[in-house]
């Protein structure tokens, strides 16, 4: 079944907004001028980086497959849910395990507008969504919503795909993945995905560092030492930390190249 709250009012289409972004950069056509003049203008300087995103789009279906299949995990909490897609984690985690449970927490209206309408669970099973950002992670462990759905006694994955980099600030990051984490039973398990620029030329380093001090990007890169403190007190899952695409590839043979895809990946089990 699906739970659902009345449509949220505002959507700024001025602002280019990450979800939406994300959105143009898969083909998607949930999205707004603003969005697609912010993607181009990082994308001219960054070619490639839809190989990056449709690599982190991949990985999470096997993260979730991995967690429902293989780790026994039935309730999921993914934070930065984005637009909808094709395979989106109810939908993977379902079609293992009907009866499992998903709270989807974003802070676009228009992804929640769209979640409600789309993202639709199986009758076992249960999808819901908060509003909220996760840079006030009270708000999502204080929101109804969370106590509803979820069943914190019980193993939770939490699902943090590619938004922990709008956390800007060294160390900040892992306060709130802390926070989140410290709320989740033993058995819990955190997947995320990070922007990286440990694999770009010196010279792609140095451009993206001048749009940073500009202004010009929201997305807050860490390096390969950072992202791996995430998952500190944690039990890394085989591969460990590892590029997007060689996190439990399904086509191992597929050559790709690290610099377009600079994104780290890791699944850890909270003792």
């Amino acid at each position: 079944m699906t739970e659902q709250e009345p449509t949220p009012a505002v959507i700024d289409t001025s602002v280019p907004h990450p979800a939406r972004r994300y959105n143009y950069w898969l083909g998607g056509k949930d999205n707004f001028a603003a969005d697609r003049e912010s993607a181009d203008a990082i994308e001219q300087k960054f070619p490639g980086m839809r190989a990056g995103v449709r690599a982190n789009r991949d990985v999470l279906g096997r993260m979730t497959r991995y967690l429902a299949a293989e780790a026994g995990i039935r309730q999921f909490l993914d934070i930065g849910t984005g637009l909808p897609t094709e395979d989106n984690t109810h939908e993977v985690a379902q079609r293992i395990a009907p009866d499992s449970r998903v709270l989807y927490v974003d802070n676009d209206p228009l992804v929640m507008a769209h979640a409600r309408a789309l993202l639709t669970s199986s009758g076992e099973g249960v999808t819901n969504y908060i509003e909220a950002d996760l840079r006030d992670p009270q708000a999502i462990l204080s929101a109804p919503q969370l106590r509803n759905t979820l069943d914190l006694n019980q193993p939770v994955a939490l699902m943090l795909i590619a938004v922990l980099h709008f956390i800007s600030g060294p160390g900040e990051a892992r306060t709130i993945v802390k926070r989140l984490l410290d709320e989740l039973p033993s058995g819990s398990y955190l997947a995320a995905t990070h922007f990286t620029l440990d694999f770009l030329p010196e010279h792609e380093r140095a451009a993206y560092q001048q749009m940073l001090d500009a202004g010009l990007s929201d997305v807050w890169p860490r390096d390969r030492a950072e992202f791996t403190a995430l998952f500190d007190g944690l039990e890394l899952v085989d591969p460990g930390v590892a590029l997007v695409s060689q996190w439990r590839p399904e086509d191992a043979s597929d050559p790709v190249d690290p610099s377009r895809i600079s994104i780290w990946a890791g699944v850890a089990r909270k003792p």
